[in-house]
């Protein structure tokens, strides 16, 4: 069911039209939404469109970086975007995001204080956190004989042609800065150029299959790649489909992130983007979207009643290590650091080394 929907959603980007709810209740009210691959039930839109009239066009990008740049170059129609937490701040630096009108948004009361005030919206006026999770390596134990703990499998030549790793720069480069015991958000020029060159040999050696994004579902569901660097809720949607796969958050740390709401300044139709907002904030409609797309919602209700949810849906208990990758514990988050939005001259370098790479995108 998801893969089919993501399917869909790709299909009708390449005609050049945009995949909408079935049920619109044809008043004429819109909401152009974007959001990511597989991250967004559809009966959430069908419902969405039945209880208020409002129609949803449902969008994908498949990175921030890839967002940002449809956005900047003109001729988007978006109104809700979902971007990262890093992406955010460059976003409100650029003034690029509408300020909220939490009037029409009242169910943000039920979003978890330890998600507001983060330090890429800190005075919570752009942006309603989303979900919420981890970075970590995915790997298939019926190929991998040993317990996988630490980022250095991804630049190993014993594992050469194996290995997935992630297609865009801010996820690569900092996998290779986390291994090397540096910050993600390092602007030291010789840290990253050292990352930068511990991908490159890995790739010169063969470790790499290719640098890949939502294409790493069909690889790691069926065998094709045996490592791969994604995000814990995609795990969780592999794991159902191939129950040989692990996921592990690496020893020397990893990314910790949150993806939230928010409206562009320009956008059309704000009223209905706030009530597209109000309504995804629902513990019914997070309830549902935790169930869909396995991200963890910040939902304080939802995320304590998942796994009752689960329970009461499925006939069976979640596994508390699933539930684990979901929503990572405490000592993990601690663990982890989150993206900052980098200086200009640092953006320029990742896109630079990206290319040395030769990365296509």
């Amino acid at each position: 069911m998801k893969k089919t929907f993501s399917l869909l959603l790709a299909l009708s980007m390449v005609l050049g039209f945009t995949l909408t709810g079935c049920s619109g209740g044809g008043s004429g009210r819109v909401v152009n939404v974007c959001g990511w691959g597989e991250n967004i039930d559809p009966d959430l839109i069908d419902q969405f469109e039945e209880e208020t009239g409002i129609t949803v066009n449902y969008s994908e990008a498949e990175s921030n970086e890839s967002m940002y740049s449809l956005i900047k170059q003109g001729g988007t129609d978006y109104d809700v975007i979902v971007p990262s937490d890093y992406m955010i701040a460059q976003m409100i630096a650029e003034d690029m995001l509408a300020e909220l009108n939490f009037d029409n948004i009242p169910n943000y009361s039920l979003i978890d204080d330890q998600y507001k005030n983060l330090t890429y919206d800190p005075e919570n006026k752009y942006s309603v956190p989303y979900t919420w999770g981890t970075l970590g390596i995915i790997y298939n134990s019926a190929k991998i004989d040993e317990e996988i703990d630490s980022w250095s499998v991804l630049f190993d030549p014993q594992y050469a042609g194996q290995v997935g790793m992630i297609g865009n720069p801010r996820d690569a480069i900092g996998v290779a800065l986390m291994y090397l015991g540096y910050s993600i958000n390092t602007t030291n020029e010789a840290e990253i150029q050292e990352a930068y060159e511990l991908l490159s040999e890995a790739k010169a050696n063969g470790v790499y299959q290719g640098f890949f994004m939502d294409q790493l579902y069909d690889k790691m569901e069926g065998g094709e790649t045996a490592i791969c660097v994604y995000y814990a809720g995609d795990f969780l949607s592999m794991y159902a489909n191939n129950n040989d796969l692990r996921y592990v958050v690496p020893k020397e740390g990893s990314n910790w992130f949150v993806d939230a709401m928010c409206v562009l300044k320009d956008a059309e139709h704000k009223e209905e983007a706030e009530e597209w907002i109000n309504f995804i904030c629902k513990t019914e409609s997070s309830l549902a979207n935790m169930d869909f797309i396995w991200y963890a919602s910040p939902n304080a209700e939802a995320l304590e009643q998942y796994p009752a949810y689960y329970a009461e849906n499925y006939g069976e208990e979640l596994a508390p290590e699933l539930y684990e990758v979901m929503a990572a514990p405490a000592d993990v988050l601690a663990n982890c650091e989150a993206y900052l939005a980098l200086p200009s001259d640092i953006q320029t370098l990742y896109s630079d080394l990206w290319i040395q790479l030769g990365i296509e995108g």
